[in-house]
């Protein structure tokens, strides 16, 4: 099996929804716990979770988790300052590549996850993507030569422009689930609806 790693950008303030969205309750734990549970659950090892709004709790919320922490005090600059210190978090680790994912894509799954890693082995590209609404983003897999890259983007930016730059380089994985991410308490009371 490949070396992958995973990380979970947790670090945002939710300001849409007005509170931490980390917290908020998915399959009875905090979306962040879930994400992490089932990061764990995966093939990928290590599992990195950035956190820097609400970290007090939010970090309480991971509590017990063979994961590794990592605290961004510039979490109020924007995803690319995550992305940044996840990424050089895990240069520190024998891992051939890694994936992106949020927080708060609840419909996430352990198979997608899977199913990314072993379509970058099958495939020789280096990024695996999510493809969804016409677009692709988050979670996707970038492999070690793409580490600098991410380590360099803009504090304020994520990780789309880089894929779209590049889409030359990526296979895209249709992933509907994708494309529930919440970000307002219409979200909220949309995924309350999903029939799981």
């Amino acid at each position: 099996m490949a070396n992958i790693g995973l990380i979970i950008l947790a670090a945002g303030t939710a300001q849409r929804m007005g509170f931490p969205k980390q917290l908020m309750e998915y399959r009875g734990k905090p979306m962040v716990r879930h994400a992490a549970e089932t990061a764990l659950e995966s093939c990928c090892r290590p599992v990195i979770v950035v956190i820097g709004a609400a970290a007090d709790v939010v970090g309480e919320s991971l509590d017990g988790l063979p994961i590794d922490i990592v605290m961004n005090g510039q979490w109020k600059t924007g995803m690319g300052s995550s992305i940044r210190l996840g990424m050089a978090a895990m240069a520190n680790h024998d891992v051939e590549a890694s994936i992106l994912s949020l927080a708060d894509m609840p419909l996430i799954t352990r198979q997608i996850i899977d199913n990314l890693v072993e379509t970058y082995k099958a495939s020789g590209k280096p990024i695996i993507a999510a493809e969804y609404a016409g677009t692709v983003g988050a979670p996707a897999l970038f492999s070690r030569a793409y580490f600098p890259l991410l380590e360099d983007l803009p504090l304020d930016q994520g990780c789309k422009h880089l894929l779209i730059s590049h889409s030359h380089s990526i296979v895209r994985l249709a992933c509907p689930e994708a494309e529930m991410d919440i970000d307002t308490p219409a979200d909220y009371l949309r995924l309350s609806q999903v029939n799981n």
